[in-house]
C-alpha cells in the first residue's frame, strides 16, 4: 500500500452522508472539517488518515467512483441501479432503507396481472425499463418524470409509477397503492475497479471495519 495515497469518499448529500460518517467513526475514521455546516468548501480532508471527502447528488457519485475520482462511494441501491455505471458494490449499509415499487390506483392492478399495454411514469426509467421489459416481459410506454410521479395516474398520464416507497402514506392520501415491489433498496458502498487493485487491502480492511461497526 502507498501511505502517500488519499482515500477518497464521495458521499450522498443529506441523511446518508451523516450516517456514513458516524459510521465511519466507529472504524476509526474521522473528518471534523465536514462537520463544520458553515464551510463553503467542496473537498475535506484528514491529512493524519490520509481521507478526503466530497459531497455530491446522489446521481453523481457512481460517475465519480467509476471515473476514479473517489475511491469509494455511498449512494442508495435505486441510484446505483438506475445510473448503471461500472464500479463494484461491496456493502449493503443497512440504512437508508425502504423499497422500488409499481404503484397505482387499485383499478390498474387487474392491467398488470393481464400483462396489458400501459403507461408507466417515474422518476427512474431504467429501473422500470428493466423490471417491464427484462423481468416481466411486459410492453409498456415509460415517461420519464422529474417531479412528484404520484401525480401521473391522478391526472390521467400513466396508469402506474414506478417509484420510491417508505411509508406509503403519501400514497394513500392520493388513492394509491402498492402493486408489485420491484426490489428492496438501502445505502450501499461502491468502489473504484482500478482502487479496489491498487489499493486493495486498505479498502479490503475498511470494508471489513464497516461491516463490524454495522
Amino acid at each position: 500500500m502507498n501511505e502517500d495515497k488519499y482515500l477518497t469518499f464521495a458521499l450522498t448529500k443529506g441523511r446518508l452522508a451523516e450516517k456514513t460518517l458516524a459510521l465511519l467513526e466507529k472504524t476509526g475514521i474521522f473528518c471534523d472539517e465536514l462537520k463544520d455546516k458553515d464551510s463553503r468548501k467542496l473537498v475535506f480532508e484528514n491529512p493524519d488518515q490520509k481521507v478526503r471527502f466530497f459531497l455530491a447528488k446522489g446521481p453523481d457519485v457512481p460517475t465519480y467512483v467509476e471515473y476514479g475520482v473517489a475511491d469509494i462511494g455511498v449512494v442508495g441501491k435505486d441510484t446505483i441501479l438506475e445510473e448503471g455505471r461500472r464500479c463494484f458494490e461491496v456493502l449493503d449499509l443497512n440504512f437508508g432503507k425502504c423499497r422500488m415499487c409499481v404503484c397505482g390506483p387499485e383499478s390498474a392492478r387487474e392491467k398488470l396481472e393481464h400483462h396489458e399495454m400501459i403507461r408507466v411514469a417515474s422518476k427512474y426509467p431504467e429501473i422500470a425499463r428493466d423490471y417491464f421489459h427484462n423481468r416481466k416481459g411486459q410492453t409498456v410506454d415509460i415517461i420519464k418524470l422529474n417531479g412528484s410521479v404520484e401525480l401521473g395516474p391522478i391526472v390521467g398520464l400513466s396508469d402506474v409509477i414506478v417509484d420510491i416507497v417508505e411509508t406509503g402514506s403519501t400514497l394513500r392520501e392520493n388513492g394509491l397503492t402498492v402493486l408489485e415491489e420491484i426490489c428492496p433498496l438501502s445505502a450501499r458502498v461502491i468502489v473504484n475497479q482500478v482502487s479496489m487493485r491498487m489499493q486493495n487491502e486498505r479498502i479490503r480492511k475498511l470494508i471489513s471495519d464497516l461491516r463490524a461497526a454495522i
